[in-house]
């Protein structure tokens, strides 16, 4: 700032009685160039903005992270994009308590969407959750509202930092997701769903072949919950693993991996995974001795699928089609529909659902995973199984759908699921299907919040 100052002094000393619209606009170009360069120059700014971009498409716009990551972070090097995502992660982990602070110091109220309050976020999140100094992320936060409030975001991190503000010990929940979960759930799974979003969740690893979960167990230096499954801490680079470029295993939280555990053995069977991709279910089935059809209606997530299939040698007759518009030749011994949903089950790594996920949403989402589970019900073999799942912690995608399939299917009955087929501390419900919620297994790292139901499709119907 002081090098423009000197400018504009010396072009005013020049003796120069009045400037032409040229001369200012050039003078205005200049000090812009100069800000510009001074802000580009602060170590780390490229990695904000990315951040800040992130937070914006997610909050403001609804956009789930994992779409929005790709062009947020563009031209980052691979370590700037992860610190970058960590920003907006733990922001998003923390947006409810880091908001009450922000307004603590404010006079009026700032917008949700506002830049303001999206920067004093990402500023406060650094450096209440990630240990970045103050300055620091000072320095880096008030480039970010240029041509705006600066003097409104540096005064309120100012006072917050002078009064030695700390986040609570958990997070709060979102004031809408706890008006859903509280009245469903009751107190131990809210405490347990602060609990699971204070953190990132370990990594799980599904093996291909469930007899070597000691071997690999033991190899990858984890634990394991139950046969094909070993859990290793968070932070872990999946590439470097051995055992990735021969195809051991794959990436799959314990939770996700029930659904497809619960169709048992596949040899001599034929096997319909629906919205397969990007195909960790598609796999287990393969690996367990199912003929399999993947069926997906994204072609991008299909390329993934297959790129998984050809890394752990596994095989898999693929299908890029709606399920809507789509009709098997001839019906399938079992048919597993883990359908599209809310993902709330899935807050432990993608806290942004939390944010963008409301009611009406679910009711839609809902709507739609009826409307797959009545097309999927005519493809089943009389005597075979058709086993739904959703990663989600709404009753609408659970236990509501299952009552109101059985009650549309005469033809179909649920097949219980005995505690034998769960991990040690999963017990099925009194329907005899799978609800796991975030206090499960919170001693040795948790669970996905997820739901699964297994019908049997009577050989008469009564």
């Amino acid at each position: 700032m002081y090098e423009i100052s000197a400018f504009i002094a010396a072009f005013a000393r020049s003796g120069v009685a009045s400037w032409t619209a040229q001369n200012r606009s050039s003078l205005v170009c200049r000090r812009r160039l100069v800000l510009f360069s001074m802000t580009e120059e602060i170590s780390g700014l490229p990695t904000r903005r990315a951040a800040l971009r992130l937070l914006d498409t997610v909050m403001r716009m609804g956009t789930p992270m994992d779409q929005a990551t790709a062009n947020a972070t563009k031209g980052l090097s691979p370590p700037d994009r992860a610190l970058a995502i960590a920003i907006a992660q733990e922001t998003l982990r923390w947006s409810v308590d880091l908001d009450t602070l922000i307004d603590s110091k404010t006079k009026q109220v700032l917008p949700d969407d506002s830049k303001a309050r999206m920067v004093l976020r990402l500023a406060l999140a650094q450096i209440l959750r990630l240990g970045t100094p103050a300055h620091a992320a000072i320095a880096t936060a008030l480039p970010l509202v240029d041509g705006g409030p600066r003097r409104l975001v540096h005064g309120v991190l100012g006072s917050l930092l002078r009064a030695e503000v700390a986040l609570p010990e958990l997070p709060s929940l979102p004031e809408a997701v706890m008006m859903r979960w509280h009245p469903a759930w009751g107190d131990d799974m809210i405490a347990g769903a602060q609990k699971a979003l204070s953190e990132p969740p370990p990594l799980d690893l599904a093996l291909r072949t469930p007899a070597e979960t000691n071997a690999w167990a033991e190899r990858l230096n984890g634990v394991s919950l139950m046969p094909g499954h070993v859990r290793l801490p968070r932070g872990t680079a999946v590439e470097e693993l051995d055992g990735y470029d021969a195809g051991a295993w794959w990436v799959q939280d314990l939770a996700a991996s029930l659904p497809a555990r619960l169709l048992g053995d596949g040899t001599g069977k034929r096997a319909l995974d629906l919205c397969a991709a990007p195909g960790g279910k598609t796999m287990q089935l393969s690996a367990a001795g199912f003929a399999v059809t993947a069926l997906d209606n994204s072609a991008r997530r299909m390329d993934r699928l297959m790129s998984n299939l050809e890394r752990t040698q596994l095989n898999a007759e693929r299908v890029n089609a709606d399920v809507m518009d789509w009709k098997p030749s001839q019906p399938f011994d079992a048919i597993l529909l883990d359908a599209p949903c809310s993902a709330t089950g899935t807050m432990r790594r993608h806290p942004d659902v939390l944010q963008r996920i409301d009611m009406k949403a679910i009711n839609n989402l809902a709507a739609i995973q009826s409307a797959m589970l009545d097309r999927a019900a005519g493809w089943v073999k009389p005597g075979g199984t058709l086993v739904f799942a959703t990663c989600s912690l709404e009753p609408h995608e659970g236990e509501a759908q299952a009552e109101a399939f059985l009650a549309r299917h005469p033809e179909y009955a649920t097949m219980p699921v005995t505690a034998d087929e769960l991990p040690a501390g999963v017990v099925p419900n009194a329907q005899g299907h799978v609800r796991t919620m975030p206090p499960m297994l919170a001693e040795q790292g948790g669970l996905d919040g997820f739901f699964v139901a297994r019908f049997a499709r009577r050989a008469t119907v009564k």
